[in-house]
């Protein structure tokens, strides 16, 4: 069997890895955050193992340090995950079968399927898939330990202004997507909603309840 590296070639292996170890460093800025925020050092590391999805992750620890419901951080962390849905329908014929495949299913991310979907060669694919899946579920744990770590040193993440991580980084996971007028439209409609309810719902109901602006997205597709 070709090497991984013989598979890939030295350019998409370099890519994989600085992909990976920039997932390291926003794990550790999630790591601090969520101490700094009051919560137990072990929540955000085992999150970050046993969800491996850092929107996901993000969106949980920051609903329920500003007090929401863990309840309603977990629904809200499983329609952010419900993009992998399609995400398996992509990347299907990588994982493989048996516990190969529920292993590869785990390890499904933005970034592994990217890379695959990269890739027209099903050897390509599969080793872009596992090479930069492996990678984020060793950076983004060890980010979000050494983070962890540096958060009950920091004290206060507002002193640093690592407060300000939580809403970037989903703006950023957002923005490719409002290339779409349609999604420009629900992002719009949903915003609203949140910003509305935020002063009679409890913290984590907001976002929950912005989930209306999709079903004018899905209205405005079903009558084109």
């Amino acid at each position: 069997m070709r090497s991984m590296k013989r598979t890939l070639g030295s350019r998409i292996l370099r890519n994989i890895a600085l992909v990976c170890l920039a997932d390291g460093v926003v794990g550790m800025s999630y790591g601090a955050i969520a101490v700094g925020s009051g919560l137990d050092a072990w929540l955000p590391v085992a999150l970050s193992v046993l969800v491996l999805a850092g929107s996901a992750e993000f969106l949980f620890v920051g609903i329920v340090a500003a007090g929401g419901s863990p309840i309603a951080a977990t629904i809200a962390g499983l329609l952010v995950n419900a993009r992998h849905l399609p995400f398996g329908l992509a990347v299907g014929d990588v994982l493989g079968r048996g516990l190969r495949r529920v292993v590869g299913s785990h390890l499904m991310n933005d970034e592994s399927v990217v890379f695959a979907l990269g890739e027209t060669d099903p050897d390509r694919r599969r080793a872009a898939y596992w090479a930069c899946g492996v990678g984020i579920a060793v950076c983004w744990p060890l980010g979000a330990l050494l983070g962890a770590l540096a958060g009950n040193a920091i004290g206060d993440p507002a002193a640093l202004g690592l407060d300000a991580m939580f809403p970037a980084v989903l703006l950023a996971l957002v923005l490719p997507a409002l290339r779409d007028r349609d999604v420009r439209v629900s992002a719009l409609i949903g915003s609203v909603v949140a910003l509305a309810a935020t002063p009679v719902l409890p913290a984590g109901l907001p976002v929950l309840a912005a989930l209306v602006g999709l079903l004018v997205g899905v209205r405005r597709t079903v009558l084109r």
